[in-house]
């Protein structure tokens, strides 16, 4: 017994015809037939009978189109969830970003992109590189918008844009923004540093920069949260290699430089899953995104 031949049943049972009832479902009179003959033997019951030219339902029938038409509906409702338009697909989905894009780069597309998909739940999880992958592996997450490089083989990336990475180094008066300044790479050996943990994106990216120019940073303090850093710059603890975009628009104790005869960025992406059948939303909202950001 499957769904196409309760579908088939329903068919001849709501019009009262084998003949009419094949016209619904696109199939022969024979071809129908069959399938009745078929759905019986499975069940063991009777579920028509010739009255004449008529064909009269039994008593067993009638029980069976209850199930069969909850079957049925239950069965559209997994197709549509699956199968349906973006906008039909009603199902919690899971955003992760980074703190810092969040902040100053997400907050005009996430209003758009709610307003665009008003049925949609939408849940955002603030999270680094590291935490998002292992979330999307383990499908907590259906999208996330990380710092590469990223190495597992299972997710797909979309490339966004680049952001700069500014040295950053205590100022001691208030700076109102200004143009960014300029700092040696001998300047950098012989200062402390507070800088992003061993084990994230940002850290290595960093790490990688100070082993290409032959500097081993003297580090001071570890923080994951950027704007914890900031403080801690402006408190005059040390220099500091942040996101450029976490840097604008703001009255600080601190100057913002480039490295003189290198640039230091930070590639942003998409992130999801490999999937053979990815879920519709998921693409449509990385094209939102991707369009909204570049």
């Amino acid at each position: 017994m499957d769904v196409h031949q309760l579908e088939v049943f329903l068919s001849v049972l709501d019009t009262g015809s084998v003949t009419r009832g094949a016209e619904r479902v696109h199939l022969s009179p024979a071809a129908v037939s069959l399938q009745l003959q078929g759905l019986a033997e499975h069940l063991q019951t009777e579920l028509f009978v010739r009255s004449g030219r008529k064909l009269a339902p039994t008593s067993m029938a009638y029980r069976l189109a209850e199930h069969a038409r909850t079957v049925i509906d239950q069965m559209r409702r997994i197709e549509s969830d699956f199968h349906g338009a973006p906008q039909e697909d009603t199902r919690p989905f899971h955003f992760a970003t980074g703190v810092t894009t969040l902040v100053y780069r997400l907050g005009r597309p996430l209003r758009m992109l709610r307003k665009q998909y008003p049925q949609t739940e939408l849940h955002v999880t603030v999270a680094n590189t590291e935490e998002i992958v292992a979330g999307l592996l383990d499908r907590r997450f259906d999208l996330g918008l990380i710092s590469l490089p990223v190495s597992e083989p299972s997710i797909t990336t979309i490339p966004l844009f680049d952001e700069d990475l500014l040295v950053v180094r205590p100022a001691q008066t208030k700076v109102r923004g200004g143009p960014i300044g300029s700092i040696r790479v001998p300047d950098l050996a012989r200062v402390p540093w507070l800088l992003y943990p061993k084990q994230s994106n940002m850290r290595t990216i960093i790490d990688a920069f100070f082993a290409h120019v032959g500097i081993e940073p003297n580090v001071v303090m570890e923080a994951a949260d950027t704007e914890a850093i900031k403080r801690l710059v402006e408190s005059g603890f040390g220099y500091s290699i942040l996101p450029a975009f976490s840097l604008k628009g703001q009255s600080r104790f601190f100057h913002t430089m480039r490295i003189a005869g290198h640039k230091l960025v930070r590639n942003q992406a998409l992130a999801m899953v490999n999937a053979a059948y990815p879920r519709a939303l998921t693409l449509t909202i990385a094209d939102f995104i991707r369009r909204s950001l570049q």
